[in-house]
């Protein structure tokens, strides 16, 4: 089997009109991304899955048929719980499918970012996956390919299910995340819905345990062999799903319990404790928006747009034109302005301005584990001279209908607004011809941590392209009297090396702004670049909310 690969350009085009903007989540052999379709303007999800080679093209013809066809047959069974494929294609032995943004995260990033999940929580999850089970089952369909990367959780508890099709469309005995193949599939046999069930028990495993049952090896092959042959670890913290859990994964497919005994063991365990089940404290926070290219957001799509069981949330996603390092994503951390001392904020309180974080280092090719040093102050001859507003000469207020205002230079302005529902939007700012940009990025949903933010959401999207190398460490500071976070990086983009500041900063309520300053390396020093950034940072205010 193919095994996806993991470093994919962003600036590359799928399909010639689908963009990558970020890694959303990862399977073996399986890579969803956070995306724009550019025909239309509009935000997608875009799942890579790595193929057997074919020469003659036989498998990929049968892959993205199959897709297609079930996913219209799934999306008339169980509207609103099996996302409707819109497109799939096959570049390269990988199939792309492409479905519109989910308004929830893959359970595979919660069990990833949260640990384990208590009994309660992954029974109420459990049904609803045995809900859309049952619907297809009860059609002669069997998913195949169920993983916890397969699965979105949406603010509430109710999923969305992605995947079918695949099972069956190639020659390969499982496509994607080997390690919740039945042992029929890892054997090479014709599965049914006790597949399905055997994977349902492996996913209530990885919820409780905080790992699979069956671990991903080196291989896939090396992988399905463990699932046939290996002992399954006893669970501890499955209470009373234990036998539950153990009863899904017996390795004889005859053996396993129906899903009407799984149906009542699961609503007994919500039974047995209500007030966790329904707990406000049980529930995750959701997170920003767009990570996948954008950072901020999702927890952007980061971490993805919302859910109940979620921490992160959507993604904003980038303009067409827009650098990697102004995109965001559902892991970037939004940013806020607060009142500064000089200045009065929308809701009339006075503003403490803090000190620009640091703008600058010696070169643009500092290794990315040293730390980043303070830049020198801009001397008053490279900065020009204010106007009467307080600006520098050529800098005008710029006034967003999303929601913010921030002095720009001479000539910018918006050139593209994405919004994804009321959770979050990215506004790019810049002029034609000028390969600077600034992105201002709005959260709904993000985690309490600027500095975890960075790390843990947006800079994994960041490593999958551009050759990408972190400036220094992530550094906490405040931001107009709000909680924020620093982070620089160096990454290419066609052929040109461009360097990125990037806030994020909290507002209150879960909320947050992310801004992200990009130039070509090579002039980031220029008096004029650091004097735009220092003017960002010292002007950026919300107008609303």
């Amino acid at each position: 089997m193919t095994m996806v690969k993991a470093h994919v350009s962003t600036h590359e085009l799928v399909a010639g009109r689908y963009r990558l903007l970020e890694v959303l989540h990862r399977e073996t052999n399986r890579i969803c991304w956070y995306g724009e379709d550019i025909q239309v303007e509009r935000p997608c999800l875009l799942t890579q899955i790595g193929l057997p080679a074919d020469p003659e093209g036989d498998s990929a013809r049968r892959a993205t048929a199959r897709v297609i066809r079930m996913s219209e047959t799934m999306g008339l069974l169980c509207p609103g719980r099996v996302a409707p494929v819109v497109d799939a294609v096959v570049e390269a032995d990988t199939l792309w499918t492409v479905t519109d943004c989910i308004d929830g995260i893959p359970l595979g990033e919660l069990t990833a970012r949260q640990g384990t999940f208590s009994y309660v929580r992954a029974a109420r999850i459990g049904l609803e996956l045995l809900d859309v089970l049952e619907a297809a089952h009860g059609e002669g369909i069997t998913h195949g390919e169920l993983s916890p990367g397969q699965v979105f959780v949406r603010e509430g508890g109710a999923v969305v299910v992605t995947g079918f099709g695949l099972a069956g469309a190639t020659l390969a005995p499982r496509v994607t995340a080997p390690s919740y193949a039945s042992p029929e599939q890892a054997r090479d046999e014709r599965i049914g819905p006790a597949a399905d069930l055997w994977a349902l028990g492996a996913i209530l495993y990885t919820m409780i345990e905080g790992r699979p049952p069956f671990r991903d090896r080196d291989r896939p092959e090396t992988t399905l062999k463990g699932v046939d042959r290996l002992p399954l670890r006893t669970p501890v913290r499955a209470g009373p799903l234990a036998q539950t859990v153990q009863g899904l994964l017996r390795k004889n497919s005859r053996e396993r319990l129906t899903r009407p005994v799984v149906r009542e063991a699961l609503a007994r365990a919500l039974d047995e404790d209500p007030d966790t089940a329904v707990s406000p404290a049980s529930r995750p926070r959701l997170r920003g928006m767009y990570t996948a290219g954008p950072g901020w957001s999702r927890r952007a799509l980061v971490a993805g747009t919302a859910l109940s069981v979620v921490t992160v949330a959507v993604a904003v996603l980038a303009v067409t034109r827009q650098l990697p390092g102004t995109s965001t994503s559902a892991s970037d951390a939004p940013p806020s302005p607060s009142p500064s001392a000089s200045t009065v904020a929308p809701g009339g309180g006075t503003d403490r301005q803090t000190s620009p974080p640091p703008a600058a280092s010696p070169t643009p090719t500092e290794p990315a584990t040293s730390p980043a040093p303070t830049p020198p102050k801009t001397s008053p001859s490279a900065t020009a001279t204010p106007t009467g507003d307080g600006l520098p000469a050529g800098y005008r207020v710029f006034h967003s209908p999303e929601g913010f205002s921030v002095a720009l230079p001479e000539g910018w302005k918006a050139l593209r607004t994405t919004r994804m529902s009321d959770l979050a939007y990215r506004v790019i700012l810049g002029a034609k011809d000028d390969p600077r940009t600034l992105a201002v990025t709005y959260s709904a949903r993000v985690g309490p941590d600027p500095v975890a933010v960075w790390r843990d959401d947006v800079e994994p999207g960041l490593r999958t392209s551009g050759d990408y190398r972190r400036i220094g460490e992530i550094r906490a500071t405040t931001y107009q009297g709000r909680e924020a976070a620093d982070m620089e990086w160096l990454a290419d983009v066609g052929g040109t090396r461009v360097r990125t500041f990037g806030r994020g900063f909290l507002i209150g309520e879960g909320r947050s702004f992310s801004l992200r300053w990009t130039t070509p390396a090579a002039d980031w020093n220029d008096s004029a670049n650091r004097e735009a950034l220092d003017t960002f940072l010292k002007t950026f205010r919300r107008t609303s909310g």
